[in-house]
């Protein structure tokens, strides 16, 4: 069985675990700071802070930001659940829009359409790890200052809707060669199991507030105590000689990443645009040869004016197919042994979601890219000989239900 997404788990991975276990760190410590640095510096954002998901960041930044009942926050309607989960934790009122046929992304004039004074945020997400418009989007949020309502400190700081990218399927993606993390207000990456830059579980808030008017260095500190419990000292700080007293200065959240995480994500990061994505973008560009004289297909974007993905995804979609046809041609796929995955089911699609009164129908770009698309197997360790069973098995599958 050809597997879909495995992580890459080698030697030189499970040495540094080791090296971290022994260390006598295996909470938030060394490690991690090290890591948070290298992120910055690999990105070119202000500052960056490592969590133990994307989900955490994205709640934790809303939170920050004041994102509260009644408010409401624009996200596309492809995408993952958590995109959505966190606004509804906040208590405010996800604003799903249409996206891009082309490539997947949230399309910038149905943002600019779904503005209201309430609108506090807007969430686009990097589909695939192909990254969204964000000179148009980053545009609404200055165009429509005079909508703006501020109803907290930092947003009146602000003044204008924060642009808050769900970064979790781009890190190592660029737009006219300047990475994400540094291309609006604050980019989450996830380093999931299935990313290509994983830590098993972990996420980081990517920081690039304008400065002077934020300081980010200090929203970091803040940001440090929110996530752990509002304790105004972690653990590492605590090691220091008679520097055992802390103080819990609010009601905080339980979410920072470990040493044991960071570990990999040091090993990765270290081997990721020689090694990680190199093989990864071989991977894709192979798929596309052997795809691209089928009519049938229609191939994912991969580098477009200045955009360059970081090949997380291989999203194919099928030409002129119905949502059953699609699933009966994965049944066939995996008949022989080859893994597939959808991404996503939207979100307005979900059981929760509907009984709120969302309908997938109203996003209908949205639901035609999602009822013919088919995520093919994309992993470090896919053989050629792989890659070319994977596309004969696409291929007899789309002969045996198109017939």
């Amino acid at each position: 069985m050809i597997p879909f997404s495995p992580p890459r788990i080698d030697d030189t991975i499970c040495n540094e675990v080791i090296l971290a276990l022994k260390s006598g760190w295996i909470t938030t410590g060394p490690r991690t700071k090290l890591f948070e640095k290298k992120i910055t510096a690999y990105c070119g954002n202000k500052t960056t802070l490592c969590l133990n998901s994307a989900t955490a960041g994205l709640e934790i930044m809303l939170r920050w930001f004041g994102v509260t009942e009644g408010d409401e926050v624009i996200l596309p309607a492809y995408t993952y659940s958590a995109t959505a989960n966190v606004i509804i934790h906040c208590g405010a009122v996800p604003v799903f829009v249409d996206v891009n046929a082309k490539n997947f992304n949230i399309d910038p004039k149905a943002i600019e359409a779904a503005i209201t004074p309430k609108t506090k945020v807007i969430m686009p997400v990097d589909f695939a790890g192909f990254p969204c418009d964000f000179e148009a989007i980053n545009a609404l949020a200055v165009k429509y200052k005079h909508l703006f309502r501020a109803t907290s400190e930092r947003q009146d700081q602000l003044g204008r809707i924060l642009v808050l990218s769900d970064a979790a399927h781009s890190f190592g993606a660029s737009v006219n060669e300047k990475k994400t993390g540094s291309l609006c207000d604050v980019s989450v990456f996830s380093f999931h199991a299935v990313k290509n830059l994983t830590t098993a579980e972990g996420g980081a808030v990517a920081l690039n507030f304008e400065e002077p008017l934020f300081d980010n260095a200090a929203i970091y500190s803040e940001l440090c105590i929110k996530t752990l419990h509002g304790q105004n000292k972690d653990a590492l700080a605590k090691t220091q000689k008679g520097n055992w007293r802390y103080d819990i200065v609010e009601a905080g959240y339980k979410c920072n990443m470990t040493d044991l995480s960071a570990a990999i994500g040091l090993v990765e990061l270290e081997r990721y645009d020689s090694d990680t994505l190199v093989k990864r973008q071989y991977i894709c560009n192979r798929y596309s040869e052997l795809l691209k004289t089928d009519v049938r297909l229609q191939l994912p974007i991969f580098h477009e004016q200045g955009i360059q993905s970081c090949y997380h995804l291989y999203p194919l979609r099928v030409n002129n197919i119905t949502e059953a046809q699609r699933d009966a041609i994965m049944q066939e796929i995996f008949n022989q042994d080859v893994s597939v995955n959808v991404h996503f089911i939207p979100v307005p699609g979900m059981s929760f979601y509907k009984r709120l009164g969302y309908d997938v129908m109203n996003y209908p770009i949205t639901y035609t890219n999602y009822s013919r698309e088919i995520s093919l197997p994309v992993f470090y360790d896919l053989t050629d000989e792989q890659i070319e069973y994977v596309v004969n098995a696409v291929k007899i599958a789309l002969d045996k239900v198109l017939c």
